[in-house]
């Protein structure tokens, strides 16, 4: 069948809502995009080009940016074309020049759906890619939800090629002499895509007969295997999880009367970024206290629960200094600093001291495992963690705890207890007011 029969029996099949829509196509230049292009128009759809120059080929990346304007302009239609310092972004991120430039590029597809009234944007992700994919997440040890490919619709982006193998685009485009622009960067070696695409698959193609095709049967039962373990989660999750203030908890004894707790458990967090996954299974049978991390959550055992949360930015943060003159902060927490000569509302998020009895830098730090203060109203000191259990917080809530100091003295449990010794009296003159606000969830 004609590649154009195929797309436009795909759309009809599985994307009818896109008649009548305005459509955004990501085009490089190069062959794949191209090819969406023309057959989008030849199907007589409202269609705009979206190119993005990364930045990352010299002269290269500015002649694929030329190209694809023209090619708007050739076949007189709109096109949106945008510079991206790549490399910068990606170091100030600390994220991969790959990661980077797909999160640079999906941000500003979003932006032109919203502000240009684009309602999708097409991409020319096509089964080889998905191949590819699918094998890259295999060596990652992935899941069943890693293996189920790319899919043909995430949201806003629409990938309608991906029943269609490469070359069968390269054929089309052959015989209707459309010219692209190759990415020489695709010809090294360089990254695990690069070397799957050059040396692993095309040799696989040669050893098994229909591989493409036989890979898009494994797929779709593996996309079918998918559903039923999601219906099944839906079901634990009413079970065995609840919300709590800043994530999730997991009831560990209810999740083991369940079959298979450890694939469940993976299940659940698979989306949470953690690699350690012995760790991870570990934490059922370990102590009070033991966590594990991944880049962006914590998981923490306490008792009979496991709590997931995210990794808070104020972790990357030590101490902070707060002079005489400082008015407010907003990092790593908000907090707001008056003087006054008297006492107004009085709430667990506003704290008043006697100012002369404060000694300036005023210290902002996270508890620490021996710290102790005289909590308000009472004659003796007591630790923090005693405090803590007193007022029945979790481990994750106290990880969450910041403390103000003056000269190396605990002054105020933030949001909690101010400390007896610098509390307002009758012999005050001068009142320090300071108010936390919390952070809304």
């Amino acid at each position: 069948m004609e590649l154009q029969a195929i797309l436009k029996r795909n759309i009809d099949e599985n994307f009818p809502f896109l008649k009548e829509k305005k459509l955004l196509i990501a085009c490089s230049g190069g062959l794949d995009s191209t090819v969406l292009a023309y057959l989008m128009k030849s199907l007589e759809f409202q269609i705009a080009l979206a190119h993005c120059n990364f930045s990352l080929r010299g002269k290269e990346s500015d002649g694929d940016e030329m190209f694809t304007v023209g090619l708007a302009k050739k076949m007189e239609i709109p096109v949106f074309a945008e510079t991206f310092e790549t490399k910068k972004y990606a170091a100030e991120n600390k994220v991969s020049t790959q990661m980077a430039a797909r999160d640079l590029r999906y941000h500003w597809f979003g932006e032109i759906l919203k502000n240009f009234g684009y309602d999708y944007v097409l991409t020319a992700h096509h089964l080889d890619d998905d191949l590819e994919t699918f094998l890259i997440n295999l060596s990652r040890g992935s899941g069943l939800q890693g293996l189920t490919g790319i899919p043909f619709q995430n949201e806003k982006i629409i990938r309608p090629f991906l029943n269609v193998s490469r070359e069968e685009i390269f054929e089309y485009a052959k015989e209707n002499k459309i010219s692209w622009r190759e990415d020489s960067s695709n010809a090294k070696p360089d990254y695990l895509r690069n070397k799957l695409r050059l040396d692993v698959i095309p040799q696989y193609k040669e050893a098994a007969n229909s591989l493409l095709r036989n890979f898009q049967k494994s797929r779709q039962n593996l996309r079918a295997s998918q559903h039923l373990v999601e219906d099944y989660m839906a079901l634990v999750y009413k079970l065995i999880i609840a919300e709590t203030a800043d994530g999730y908890s997991i009831n560990i004894e209810k999740l083991q009367e369940l079959p298979h707790p450890r694939a469940i458990l993976f299940e659940l967090l698979s989306g949470f970024g953690f690699t350690a996954w012995e760790d991870v299974y570990n934490l059922l049978e370990a102590q009070t206290g033991k966590r594990v991390f991944s880049e962006t959550h914590q998981l923490l055992k306490n008792r009979d629960l496991l709590f997931l949360s995210e990794i808070s930015s104020e972790e990357n943060f030590s101490e902070f200094e707060i002079s005489k003159e400082t008015p407010e902060i907003s990092e790593p927490i908000r907090l707001k600093f008056e003087t006054e000569k008297y006492i107004g509302e009085t709430e667990k998020n506003i704290a008043h001291f006697d100012f002369h009895k404060l000694k300036f830098p005023l210290k902002l730090r996270k508890w620490q495992e021996g710290d102790q203060f005289q909590p308000f109203g009472m004659k003796g000191k007591k630790k923090l963690s005693k405090f803590f259990k007193d007022e029945k917080l979790s481990l994750s809530q106290k990880d969450k705890i910041w403390l103000l100091t003056s000269n190396n003295q605990v002054i105020w449990v933030i949001g909690h207890r101010m400390d007896e010794r610098f509390k307002v009296t009758e012999t005050t003159s001068e009142i320090f007011k300071i108010t936390y606000f919390k952070e809304k969830k």
